[in-house]
């Protein structure tokens, strides 16, 4: 059994409680999605980084949401690194009348469930992978509130 998860915050438009963040996907991986074999990497960017990440690695003009990179071999292994984006998050977070911390958390679940093999790239696909990132989101015990996730001053 390994388990290992690494979270670098490179931004800074949101203050973020890393080791709340630690916590909630540590939650996520290992109680809610029964994971005990995984090495993820969740990389927290400003919206430049996001966008040459985004025309480097998939020809996209300007920042997104999240950037997943699998790295697993067909073993049961999680292997990865998510690349998000705050200043996407608090952008969105508006449009959907919600908080940047919700919106970061559904793109740690987002990613982690491409690395489980969910695809988005077809309609009735992300449906399903919508609908699974919602309940996910939904469980989440209160100790790992998203609301939490903002650093107190």
């Amino acid at each position: 059994m390994s388990a290992s998860l690494l979270i670098r915050n490179q931004q800074r438009a949101r203050p973020v409680d890393v080791r709340q963040l630690r916590r909630a996907t540590e939650v996520l991986l290992q109680e809610m999605l029964s994971l005990s074999n995984y090495d993820l990497a969740i990389h927290l960017v400003g919206s430049a980084r996001m966008a040459a990440l985004n025309w480097q690695h998939l020809q996209h003009e300007g920042p997104t949401d999240v950037i997943t990179f699998g790295y697993a071999d067909g073993g049961k292994v999680l292997h990865g690194e998510l690349f998000i984006c705050i200043d996407v998050a608090v952008e969105q977070a508006r449009q959907f009348r919600t908080t940047w911390q919700d919106e970061l958390m559904r793109y740690v679940i987002h990613g982690i469930l491409h690395l489980q093999g969910y695809d988005d790239m077809e309609p009735a696909k992300r449906r399903i992978m919508k609908r699974a990132e919602n309940r996910l989101l939904k469980q989440l015990p209160a100790e790992q509130a998203p609301h939490k996730l903002r650093r107190s001053p």
